[in-house]
C-alpha cells in the first residue's frame, strides 16, 4: 500500500522538533538542517504550532515544473528525486504550494519527504503519521 504523510491532529503537536530530528537522522545528520519535516509556531504558545510536509499531490507541480525530469511522480501521488539529473535550478522548491520543498546547500539539492515515517515513529503525541493513499481505486 501506498502511503503518504499526513497531520493527523496538529492540535497535539507540542513543538518539541523530535521529529525533524529524526527526519535529518536517517540521513545520519544531528540537527535540522537535513530534515523534510519543519515545525514552526503558529504565532506563540497559545496558537499551537504547523507542520510543514510534503503532502504526496496528485499531479505535483514540482514535478511539473523540472526540467529534466529529476523528480518524478510517484504512485498515489507525491515525488521521487532522482539526484543524478537535478541541476539544482530550486524550480521545485518554489513551485510547492505548501513551503513543503527545503533545500541542502551542501549538496545543492532539494530535500523531500520520502515517506519512510521515521518522523512518526517519534512523534509521542501522534500528530503526525503515515495514511495509505487510493491508488487506482
Amino acid at each position: 500500500m501506498v502511503k503518504k504523510l499526513a497531520a493527523l491532529d496538529v492540535n497535539k503537536c507540542i513543538g518539541c522538533m523530535e521529529c525533524m530530528f529524526a527526519c535529518s537522522r536517517r540521513v545520519g545528520r544531528g540537527g535540522f538542517d537535513k530534515s523534510a519535516i519543519r515545525v514552526r509556531s503558529a504565532g506563540g504558545i497559545e496558537r499551537g504550532f504547523v507542520i510543514i510536509v510534503c503532502r504526496a499531490c496528485e499531479n505535483p507541480p514540482c514535478a511539473r515544473v523540472c526540467p529534466t525530469g529529476a523528480l518524478r511522480e510517484r504512485t498515489g501521488g507525491g515525488v521521487i528525486l532522482d539526484e543524478e539529473k537535478c541541476i539544482g535550478c530550486v524550480f521545485c522548491v518554489q513551485s510547492c504550494i505548501l513551503g513543503a520543498i527545503f533545500w541542502d546547500n551542501e549538496r545543492n539539492k532539494p530535500i523531500l519527504c520520502k515517506y519512510c515515517g521515521e518522523c512518526e515513529d517519534y512523534c509521542v503525541h501522534n500528530a503526525i503519521g503515515l495514511v495509505d493513499l487510493n491508488v487506482g481505486g
